[in-house]
């Protein structure tokens, strides 16, 4: 068997747009480039979990960056991704290279360049309409919280790993 010897790990999402909060989901063909790039290029897919989805489920409603900064998101998120550091280290120790990691730009946990970031909280009827909530919401350069915690996590360990978001790198 020929092992390629490289490895990606991809946001939970990227292989299973089910997962995304709706109306947000995209059609998986739109991934079909870069998948099949990894695929020709013998490269491993390792997928994280998704973070948004083990806390608050299938039903939830769409989130910014701000509302998972507590510690019922950052501790689970923080204990799966030292499982998934201690995954890299042993791969990198048998001989493997781990080509980087890939998130999702606007989400509010696996964006790397662009994240969902708003100042709301409560229920929709405390605004003055859908406007006023929308209005509080925007896009900011910077990573979503699943993955700063991941990047810092492995820089706790001396790992350095690119990051980039995979609608950067679509075929």
């Amino acid at each position: 068997m020929k092992r390629g010897k490289k490895i990606i790990f991809v946001a939970h999402c990227i292989l299973n747009q089910n997962s995304v909060v709706l109306p947000y989901g995209k059609e998986m063909k739109e991934f079909r480039g870069f998948i099949s790039r990894c695929m020709d290029e013998n490269i491993g897919i390792i997928q994280l979990p998704c973070p948004e989805t083990e806390v608050y489920g299938l039903k939830r409603w769409g989130h910014v960056k701000e509302q998972f900064q507590h510690s019922g998101f950052t501790n689970p998120a923080e204990k799966k991704l030292r499982e998934i550091i201690d995954l890299i280290q042993d791969y990198r120790r048998n001989g493997y290279e781990i080509l980087g990691i890939y998130g999702i730009k606007g989400s509010p946990s696996c964006g790397v360049s662009l994240t969902c970031s708003g100042d709301w909280c409560g229920e929709a009827w405390n605004y003055k309409d859908l406007d006023d909530i929308s209005s509080r919401v925007k896009m900011v350069e910077e990573m979503g919280l699943y993955m700063e915690i991941f990047q810092k996590l492995l820089k706790e360990k001396g790992i350095e790993l690119e990051f980039r978001d995979v609608d950067d790198v679509l075929c």
